[in-house]
């Protein structure tokens, strides 16, 4: 019996996908997986200005948790993911329901929202400096509409400044929230809508007990680009703050910075960046996983 021509090409075309996706592989292998396991090595060793070889085990991860700069930093980072991915989901579900109502100028919305993701986070971190400056900001609006009283100094509070990071990541990223929120509510049947207000069922309802449950994969797409755009915040808070007043606004990635460069203990900044990279990995490994179960079940035969 003759073997089809399709049925013999198709291990030749797997093959020379392989193939051509060789060099791929080896700069992951090599730029990826190499550099992250040498970091997690570093990070095990005495190293201060120069990498060496002399392995202290868990000392520096010990010496990093008790470390009060990093424990400022880790709480900040708990902070400003709250506010950050919170606010950033509840405004782009709002604004995608409110452009999803076939709106006049709903292009414009659209680019109007989506403008700061545009722009990179020193550009936002910038732009929100010279918003919330006394000298030109709208705390000298305020003041020349004669409302003297009004002190913006927000910046300058050690309680406030890291929600002032938290707000501006906000306003960055709310619009790619909502771009995607807008896709999935764009992707839900009309017959369900038409359905709802044949039965009377109020708005507030249809969202929250039909929408938002169907947009459950939009959720889950956008907390983990918003965890892991999160857990390694560092030039919004250079731009804005650079971790100050004092050290209220420190971040766990400007630590590993700090560490890396100006005070020259590779070690310790190993084992920063190695706490961040296992909490990048605890958001992302059960989203994979998700994902992947939820394909096997959708590709199971009924």
């Amino acid at each position: 019996m003759t073997v089809p021509a399709n049925t013999r090409e198709g291990p030749k075309r797997r093959y020379g996908a392989y193939l051509g996706l060789f060099p791929a592989y080896l700069v992951a292998l090599g730029v990826y997986i190499f550099t992250m396991g040498w970091t997690i090595w570093i990070s095990m060793t005495n190293s201060r200005m120069l990498p060496v070889n002399n392995f202290v085990g868990t000392f520096q991860y010990e010496r990093l948790f008790s470390d009060g700069r990093w424990q400022v930093s880790a709480m900040n980072l708990g902070i400003y993911l709250v506010v950050f991915v919170g606010l950033s989901l509840a405004l782009g579900l709002l604004m995608a329901i409110a452009i999803d109502q076939k709106i006049r100028f709903e292009d414009g919305f659209r680019t109007i929202y989506l403008y700061p993701q545009g722009m990179s986070f020193i550009v936002t971190g910038l732009v929100w400096q010279w918003i919330l400056n006394p000298q030109f900001g709208i705390e000298k609006i305020f003041h020349g509409l004669g409302l003297t009283g009004v002190n913006i100094d927000w910046l300058v509070r050690p309680e406030t400044a890291i929600y002032v990071v938290a707000f501006a990541g906000v306003w960055q990223a709310s619009g790619l929230v909502m771009a995607i929120m807008l896709a999935g509510l764009r992707g839900i049947d009309e017959d369900l809508v038409k359905a709802a207000k044949v039965e009377g069922i109020s708005p507030y309802r249809f969202y929250r007990h039909i929408v938002i449950p169907l947009l459950a994969p939009m959720f889950a797409t956008s907390l983990v680009l918003l965890s892991v755009g999160g857990v390694k915040v560092y030039d919004l808070v250079v731009a804005l703050t650079n971790g100050g007043p004092g050290i209220s606004s420190e971040v766990p990635a400007k630590y590993v910075m700090e560490f890396l460069f100006r005070r020259a203990n590779i070690g310790l900044a190993s084992a920063a960046a190695t706490v961040m990279f296992i909490t990048v990995i605890a958001v992302v490994v059960p989203y994979i996983y998700v994902q992947e179960f939820r394909g096997k079940r959708a590709r199971k035969p009924v």
